[in-house]
């Protein structure tokens, strides 16, 4: 699984001009699923980046997670991730796990995280979205659960 996790002071997502999920201060994160990803790859991330410290604490350094801020998740679908820019001007998206299975793990993701205590709000799995959100810092952070980086 591969994520791209912005700290954000505020987030939304609309589908057909109607606003599905929103959230205060937390995090917005764009989820991707591949084909060779496992449920350790759900636990993997979902642990990760409820637990990452990348908020400020009283002293102004990143040394506070998202549980402990009681911040909340903007979790977006978002199969892009895996697509493969190496190759011509077009990109293959040959290793983005198939929409059905994809749709399975990401809800596993939002309940896994969810069960960890955090609010999180979602967009439409497959929806074309629009995404607006004031970043925080900004703090931008990569996340793959198989550790290419």
């Amino acid at each position: 699984m591969r994520a791209v996790v912005q700290r954000v002071k505020s987030s939304c997502v609309s589908v057909d001009d109607k606003v599905v999920g929103a959230i205060s201060h937390g995090l917005l994160v764009y989820v991707g699923v591949g084909k060779e990803d496992s449920e350790k790859d759900i636990d993997y991330m979902a642990e990760k980046i409820v637990n990452l410290r990348i908020f400020e604490d009283e002293e102004g350094k990143m040394n506070q997670s998202l549980i402990d801020i009681q911040g909340e998740i903007l979790c977006i679908s978002q199969f892009t991730l895996w697509g493969d820019c190496r190759k011509g001007r077009r990109p293959s998206f040959t290793d983005a796990q198939e929409p059905k299975e994809a749709d399975r793990f990401y809800k596993k993701f939002v309940e896994t995280c969810r069960e960890k205590g955090v609010k999180v709000e979602t967009g439409v799995f497959q929806a074309h979205m629009e995404v607006s959100s004031v970043n925080d810092g900004p703090v931008t952070m990569l996340i793959d659960s198989a550790k290419n980086f």
